[in-house]
């Protein structure tokens, strides 16, 4: 009875994020702005949040499942049914050591002991650097990534020296990307995680409610907080991989970089699922950065928005995303333009978008493991920030898998936590290396970081046997960038 107690807490929690707060130079900003109004560069920052109970497998579940269901909705095709997403949990809690999960129902179910955002400073990150070096002791697995996989949070980026930047946060190993803008009269800072796999921008209501009553510590919006702020009578709503809210439409004010949209259109979520509305998760809003046509808003991304109001050159999103393990902690979102000293100008590759209905999707030209072909040919690649791993047909995910020495399972696909073996995709004629640290997530024994991994890579039942997710394991390694205007994606190597 005890023990499924545990399930059903651990089975409620894993659907809460990690929560933070942010706030930019702006002055930093305004000042880099005026220097180039034509181009926007945004640094990803990072905080850190306890999250200390719920064990990093389960979490790591959670990614593989909301990578499956939004495989689904991106493909036109049934979501896998909630209770086979149960199933997955429940057979990934029997595989674990008792001794390993560890719940309360006080802070589980509910996160309600973490009323709390706060950021983890600079000097927590070194301090935790030098606790657990950026490699293990025997290769394998990053102690400083199994820190951060337990505990969670955000870690806060460099302040950036190019023009008009403002930073991404990193969401705990890797998982997610996080930007600070201002919208309203007066500017509040909001923290909005940056999705090029959706298009809709939205962030929390001053009425929002979710499954626990009122919505979690987050920055809300409306006429309480802001005098600019008119609401609409058009309702939206949008179902991601992971959680769900539904709100109107409204007009404020909002401010990227210095760069000023006023009376610009998009969504405040007067529901919200615990996905979004917990005290743990690390954002206020989402701003999708895929097509519009893709919006269930029905309205201009943010980016087409400076560009048809002339604040940058034309609507581009380019990407520079960091991995923790680097401890750089660098990475960027750059609007109207590519930021140059990211990448080597001459791997730069520019290929057209397959999508049809707004998605990013390029041709694959080739799969190889150790420069070996892998023989798995007419793919496509819908690449997305908002993942974070790579989800793929089962039949080319166990390919791939086999050629890395690695095996699956009912359960999952692992890899060595050692593995040196890199697999590269290829697109416009083009070679991407995976660096192979992103391709071993997490140590399937926590306490053993040389052992067997969980692969970066696996299988989804659902989509075409042609169309592959590739997430943030892939994007670490890629300067990534998305024209409207010109419906075409550019890639290079990173500098």
């Amino acid at each position: 009875m005890q023990l499924s107690i545990v399930f059903a807490v651990l089975l409620a929690c894993i659907l809460h994020s990690t929560p933070s707060d942010a706030i930019p130079a702006r002055a930093h900003h305004q000042r880099l702005a005026r220097a180039n109004p034509r181009t926007i560069t945004m640094p990803l920052k990072r905080l850190y949040v306890p999250r200390t109970d719920v064990h990093p497998q389960l979490l790591l579940q959670q990614h593989i499942n909301r990578g499956n269901k939004r495989l689904a909705r991106m493909t036109g095709r049934s979501e896998p049914a909630e209770h086979e997403l149960r199933a997955e949990m429940h057979k990934r809690m029997y595989l674990l050591e008792s001794g390993s999960v560890k719940a309360s129902s006080a802070t589980t179910a509910t996160g309600s002991n973490f009323s709390k955002r706060y950021w983890r400073h600079s000097k927590h990150v070194a301090q935790a650097a030098s606790n657990a070096s950026s490699t293990g002791t025997d290769g394998g697995v990053s102690a400083l990534d199994i820190q951060a996989a337990e505990i969670g949070g955000l870690t806060p980026a460099k302040i950036p020296t190019s023009n008009n930047t403002l930073g991404l946060a990193i969401d705990a190993d890797d998982v997610g990307y996080i930007a600070t803008i201002q919208i309203g009269t007066p500017p509040q800072n909001f923290n909005i995680l940056m999705d090029s796999g959706s298009a809709d921008f939205w962030v929390g209501s001053e009425t929002c409610q979710s499954q626990q009553g009122t919505c979690g510590n987050h920055t809300f919006l409306g006429s309480k907080s802001s005098s600019s702020f008119v609401q609409s009578n058009q309702n939206f709503n949008v179902t991601y991989g992971s959680g769900s809210v539904a709100g109107v439409l409204c007009q404020d004010n909002v401010n990227m970089a210095g760069l000023q949209l006023n009376k610009h259109t998009f969504g405040v979520a007067n529901e919200e699922s615990v996905q979004f509305s917990a005290d743990t998760v690390p954002f206020d809003g989402l701003m999708g950065l895929a097509q519009s046509t893709l919006s269930n808003e029905k309205v201009p991304t943010p980016v087409e928005s400076l560009a048809s109001n002339g604040l940058i050159s034309s609507a581009i999103s380019s990407f520079k995303i960091s991995r923790l393990a680097d401890q750089l902690n660098d990475g960027e979102v750059t609007f109207g333009g590519l930021d140059s000293t990211k990448f080597v100008a001459n791997t730069l590759v520019t290929i057209p978008n397959v999508s049809k209905i707004g998605f990013w999707e390029g041709a694959i030209d080739a799969i190889t493991v150790n420069g070996q072909d892998t023989g798995v040919t007419g793919r496509t690649a819908i690449l997305d920030t908002g993942t974070t791993l790579i989800i793929a047909p089962p039949a080319d995910a166990l390919a791939v898998i086999a050629m890395l020495g690695g095996k699956c399972d009912t359960q999952q696909c692992t890899i060595s936590c050692t593995s040196n073996t890199s697999i590269a995709l290829s697109f416009g004629n083009a070679s991407f290396a995976i660096d192979p640290r992103d391709m071993a997530v997490l140590p399937v024994d926590i306490n053993d970081p040389t052992g067997d991994c969980t692969a970066g890579i696996q299988p989804g039942t659902i989509g075409t046997n042609t169309e592959w997710l590739v997430g943030d394991v892939f994007l670490k390694n890629a300067y990534f960038s998305v024209d409207t205007q010109n419906n075409k994606i550019s890639l290079a190597k990173l500098s």
